[in-house]
């Protein structure tokens, strides 16, 4: 008798994921041998002791070995509530009871900027990379299901901040693809059976029930409105907006990398006339690049702040500077944008 259908489906998202992994390495799937297994690439899965992630943990565990991969964990530590720091290190040791090697807990200290949640995903990224980078792996596994990408999307939508936004989250992100996420396509409630058919104990975090943060209104209060008002699917549909979002964005993308070297003059210098006769999507790509370059934190840089660069493009008139997260000032002198920190 196989496994059930919910372990079987985030088993085989999981292999798939692995197999990319391998390919990457010119490898292919097999069991190791003891001599080979310290040479193998290491892949981490980062676990928050929920039920996404312990199921993604689990299903790690299981296809690893037979992929011929090493597989390890990481469980950050917010400090956000009492005895965080105990159940980051009971976390750790389910992982290591499923058969994970290393596992690591990891204290963070959560800032303010831009509020918790992105102060407290901030924090979390920055550890993991730094753990990815200290244990030298090959890929970060996270347990983001097709849930968290509708919550995502109606979080673009409501900001207000462009197609990019609405793309969510990639299957693969982070410096050298260092992100996997492969429960992208699997609803949050195959993770939870999961966990429970293999009777795996799982930490529901009360920050997810709590109304003081955004997602968790929206999990538990906008989600189920739209449903009730347009019936099930809604999931599906801004799941599947996610994707085509991200080609078009993608795409466009592209077409302002290469129209990026031909709006510069001989001194590298953004020309207002060439970036006038550029369609709006990929001007404002440009401009969007040309401010990060200059020091603007990408997570900080909004549509509202690129449409008011914009303006010295489309609406000059003899406006002043135009001033950008990270101390950022863009301003338009003699037929020139010129966009550097002030």
């Amino acid at each position: 008798m196989g496994p059930h259908p919910a372990v079987a489906a985030i088993r085989l998202a999981v292999r798939r994921v692995l197999n990319d992994i391998l390919a990457e390495h010119g490898r292919t799937p097999g069991r190791l041998t003891p001599d080979e297994r310290s040479s193998s690439p290491l892949v981490l899965v980062a676990c928050s002791g929920g039920a996404d992630s312990m199921a993604l943990a689990s299903a790690l565990a299981f296809e690893a070995p037979r992929a011929g991969l090493r597989a390890g964990g990481v469980t950050v530590d917010h400090g956000l509530q009492a005895g965080s720091d105990l159940r980051a290190a009971e976390v750790a040791s389910r992982l290591r009871e499923l058969g994970l090697e290393p596992v690591e807990p990891v204290a963070v200290t959560v800032g303010r900027d831009g509020g918790p949640e992105a102060a407290a995903r901030d924090a979390r990224y920055a550890a993991l990379d730094a753990a990815a980078e200290r244990h030298r792996a090959a890929a970060v596994l996270l347990g983001h299901t097709r849930d968290d990408q509708a919550e995502t999307v109606l979080l673009g939508l409501a900001r207000g901040s462009g197609i990019r936004s609405l793309s969510g989250m990639a299957a693969v992100s982070g410096a050298d693809g260092r992100y996997r996420r492969p429960f992208l396509q699997l609803d949050r409630q195959t993770a939870r059976k999961a966990c429970m058919v293999q009777s795996l104990p799982v930490w529901d975090d009360p920050h997810n029930t709590d109304p003081a943060y955004t997602r968790s209104r929206l999990r538990h209060e906008g989600l189920p409105a739209l449903e009730k008002a347009l019936g099930k699917g809604v999931v599906e549909a801004l799941a599947r907006t996610a994707q085509l979002s991200r080609d078009d964005a993608d795409a466009l993308d592209a077409w302002a990398g290469k129209a990026a070297a031909g709006v510069r003059d001989a001194d590298g210098r953004l020309e207002c006339a060439a970036l006038h006769d550029l369609p709006p999507a990929v001007r404002r790509r440009v401009l969007r690049r040309a401010a990060i370059e200059a020091g603007a934190p990408a997570g900080s840089l909004f549509a509202r702040h690129i449409e008011e660069v914009d303006r010295l493009i489309t609406g000059w008139r003899g406006q002043g500077a135009i001033n950008l997260p990270g101390r950022v000032v863009a301003r338009r002198q003699g037929g020139r944008l010129v966009i550097r920190q002030g």
